[in-house]
């Protein structure tokens, strides 16, 4: 599938465009070996009230990211727009560490499960190919 658009990162079209991109690769990317369901508010959005309620359940072995809000969370993670795509699109961990000291990542939950998620992610080479495509998707 090729995407010659990009998309403001969380737009809905952006949603859509990430998902069939995580789709195209769901029957040979490795499975996610660490079970979460995280919600995440992200302020300070270029778009809509300024706020998007988004999550993560890689409870299935595949990572799903849709907007909403799951019931019976383990975690609820909230930062800003900017942090969020440096940390999700980009895959800044120095710009993960250096926000979640500066108080910019707010974790309410089980902080244990979100630190495990960060080893717990395939990084092979389908995993890499998917997070480029994903990056080059995202305006």
């Amino acid at each position: 599938m090729l995407f010659r658009s990009t998309f403001q990162y969380l737009s809905d079209e952006w949603m859509t465009a990430a998902r069939e991109i995580r789709e195209e690769y769901a029957d040979v990317a490795a499975k996610v070996n660490v079970a979460i369901k995280m919600n995440q508010v992200i302020t300070d959005v270029p778009f809509g009230d300024g706020t998007v309620r988004i999550f993560i359940d890689t409870t299935s072995g595949a990572v799903v990211m849709e907007h909403g809000e799951l019931d019976g969370a383990d975690l609820t993670v909230t930062t800003d727009w900017e942090t969020a795509r440096k940390v999700l699109v980009d895959q800044d961990q120095a710009a993960s560490m250096q926000a979640f000291m500066a108080g910019k990542i707010k974790v309410q939950g089980d902080m244990m499960k979100m630190m495990a998620m960060q080893t717990g992610m395939p990084a092979d080479d389908i995993a890499k190919e998917i997070a480029t495509k994903i990056k080059g998707i995202t305006a």
